[in-house]
């Protein structure tokens, strides 16, 4: 008896002393140090720089008042990283934190999803699909509306399936409370929300108890139309510029390797689709070999979490595509980003089949793993980052911010005056008698609208290029002038590229109208 008592205890009754949550824990640490470690790491690029220098002032009144003017989304974000920038300042790392916290929360919002479909194999699988995810660790490290409209659609899915269980007045009015958060972050939450709403609508003993928290969501709805009707569609022209099929393809392409993935090519798509698409495949195959009446109850609940997420990621990607083939036309990847979280547990649910077995949760572990080699290489190669503005602001020439000028598009310019302090933008029609210009811009442009144009900027009119520097995936080309000329905002358009921005440094250090 003393041997038998002093004999270690066994690996599998270690195993079962951990608690049940540490799969969770382990994997919202996980998503943390993804997201918070490299959070200053790139610099900013044209949105996230346009939002310190137009959108946060240090009135709340005026950065609400700027929502309005410049902005396209609701106010929620704005109201967050105005806080941050009062206690923080406007830094890379402030400004970007409210998106990496929002990262990091969703994990466990995910959790809970995967937990409420199907149970806790399905909760595992979803958790950890969205912590490595390429496409979610990339916005969660951008300044911008989209990390948190991913979390607040995510926690209003997840109340909406605790009502759907249980409709109970706290259930419905926590459903209420997020459906609202969410259309307060972005407008394509409404998507999500009517698939959500229509199903509610559709099972007889929530219809009725869901009522009033529907009407609650719409009257949020209903508050924000003279603001989506003051904002007007405002700065997405690069939307109808890019061709709706090749959007429609990027949706997956995001999914799989994030939005700057591209480079990586398609047979990088296709090592990480191959095992997701098999374990969605097995899953499949399992469910339907077996006739309805032969269903346990667990594939049973298996089945119905598997139709609920496919019900709302398809409400959340073929809703605007129908609007967009009607004319309204607002369809880009990174505004289904939200639909890409029932898009994981979808993935999740159908690789943790009951029947799947060992097999599913390999091919689940596999495509996690090459989602974290995607999301590392991003870290580890500038090609796959957001352009150098700060590298390339520092590679330009030097001398008092006042003798700099700026001529380009509203967004174009913001990263070079987030960087260069004190410049400022040439007004229309105003003139500017400068001895020196450098074109700054990316250097294979990949924005739709800028294919099929011209890869370099012109010399201006007396001006003879100097030189070029290339910093990380943007091109600075450098135009000098025997003597200083007179050069207006209208021929430097002309001869820039699309999104380009001009600096100019004045020859006589005046400007004319």
């Amino acid at each position: 008896m003393s041997a038998a008592a002093a004999a270690p205890a066994s690996p599998a009754a270690k195993t079962a002393r951990l608690p049940g949550w540490w799969p969770l824990a382990a994997l919202t640490l996980l998503a943390a140090v993804l997201r918070l470690s490299t959070l200053g790491l790139q610099s900013f690029w044209y949105d996230e720089a346009y939002t310190p220098l137009h959108v946060l002032h240090p009135s709340l009144s005026s950065t609400l008042s700027a929502v309005s003017h410049t902005e396209n989304s609701p106010p929620l974000w704005y109201l967050v990283a105005w806080v941050f920038d009062r206690l923080f300042g406007d830094g890379a790392v402030s400004l970007r934190m409210p998106s990496a916290l929002a990262g990091i929360a969703l994990v466990p919002v995910a959790w809970g999803i995967g937990g409420e479909l199907a149970g806790r194999r399905a909760a595992v699988a979803t958790a950890a699909l969205v912590s490595v995810s390429p496409l979610f660790v990339w916005y969660s490290q951008e300044a911008r509306v989209y990390e948190l409209y991913a979390l607040t659609a995510a926690v209003a899915m997840l109340c909406f399936l605790r009502a759907l269980a249980r409709p109970a007045r706290g259930r419905m009015a926590a459903f209420a409370l997020a459906g609202a958060l969410a259309l307060l972050t972005h407008y394509f939450a409404v998507f999500l929300l009517a698939g959500m709403a229509l199903w509610l609508l559709a099972v007889p003993r929530t219809r009725r108890a869901a009522l009033p928290a529907l009407a609650s969501i719409a009257l949020v709805g209903a508050a924000l139309v003279p603001l989506l009707l003051a904002q007007g569609g405002r700065n997405t022209s690069w939307i109808g510029a890019w061709a709706l099929s090749s959007r429609l393809e990027a949706i997956p392409q995001y999914f799989l390797t994030g939005e700057s993935g591209s480079p990586l090519g398609h047979a990088v798509e296709l090592l990480v689709a191959l095992p997701l698409l098999a374990a969605c495949a097995l899953g499949l195959f399992r469910m339907l070999e077996r006739p309805p009446s032969r269903r346990t109850p667990e594939e049973a609940r298996y089945r119905t979490g598997a139709a609920i997420a496919a019900w709302l990621a398809a409400c959340g990607v073929l809703i605007p595509l129908v609007l967009a083939l009607a004319g309204e036309d607002y369809l880009a990847p990174r505004n289904v980003l939200a639909a890409m979280v029932p898009v994981a547990a979808l993935i999740a649910v159908l690789g943790t089949w009951p029947r799947a077995g060992a097999a599913g949760a390999a091919l689940l572990a596999l495509g996690a793993a090459g989602l974290l080699a995607v999301t590392v290489d991003v870290d580890l190669s500038p090609r796959l980052q957001r352009g150098d503005w700060s590298g390339l602001a520092a590679s330009l020439p030097r001398g008092a911010a006042a003798r700099r000028a700026v001529s380009t598009e509203l967004l174009g310019s913001a990263p070079l005056q987030y960087y260069l302090g004190g410049l400022r933008r040439l007004a229309p029609h105003e003139r500017a008698s400068v001895r020196e210009v450098v074109a700054a811009g990316e250097a294979n442009p990949g924005a739709p609208a800028a294919r099929g144009r011209r890869s370099r900027p012109l010399a201006p009119p007396g001006f003879v290029p100097a030189g070029e520097t290339r910093v990380h995936g943007l091109l600075a080309v450098r135009f000098l002038a025997p003597a200083p000329r007179v050069l207006t905002e209208e021929q430097l358009r002309r001869a820039g590229l699309p999104g380009a921005t001009w600096v100019l440094t004045p020859g006589d250090g005046r400007t004319a109208r």
